[in-house]
């Protein structure tokens, strides 16, 4: 063995080696991120659709327990309890206006339906509501934007912008979720 082969086996790996190396690392990442970013997305619409659905039972319990009929025209209504009670109709990491949820802001404001009675804590209740989640980065945390009604079917715009409430009426032009 001489001095040569001594060093050149000491030496580790050669420049082209290592490119190699990077290009495939780079590969990898190139085909890994955009389905990581999918995933996230899809979590996070899946999640906000979950918390919508929440809001929509908790709106049907308030409607019947405190406001005889009647609707909250926020989440700072919905989130309290009825006096002889502890508990609110909304868990609350929804008590925002807006709730910042998922990636999503989630607005609850009252319908165009006109003015319910007072409920149980003096609060005026309205007879429908407007619920709407839009993305708070359009293509990084979502791209579909959610809004629903007091009959509780929610509605989604594909293009991040929810759609508006006359278009959720009977014989509007929103598109459900199925």
């Amino acid at each position: 063995m001489t001095h040569v082969d001594r060093s050149r086996r000491d030496s580790g790996f050669t420049l082209i080696e290592l490119l190699i190396v990077v290009a495939v690392i780079g590969l990898v990442c190139a085909i890994t991120i955009p389905a990581l970013l999918r995933a996230k997305i899809t979590g996070n619409e899946t999640a906000v659709l979950g918390s919508m659905r929440a809001v929509n039972s908790a709106q049907a319990a308030y409607a019947g327990a405190a406001a005889n009929g009647g609707y909250a025209p926020n989440f700072t209504v919905l989130v309290q309890a009825c006096p002889g009670s502890t508990q609110g109709f909304i868990s609350p990491d929804l008590a925002g206006d807006p709730a910042m949820k998922s990636g999503y802001s989630v607005v609850l404001a009252a319908g165009t339906l006109g003015a319910g009675q007072v409920d149980c804590n003096g609060q005026a209740s309205s007879l429908g509501y407007y619920l709407t989640a839009t993305p708070l980065t359009v293509g990084l945390t979502g791209h579909r934007a959610f809004a629903s009604t007091s009959p509780g079917v929610i509605y989604f715009d594909p293009n991040g912008a929810p759609p508006p409430e006359a278009t959720m009426r009977p014989g509007g032009n929103a598109t459900p979720i199925q």
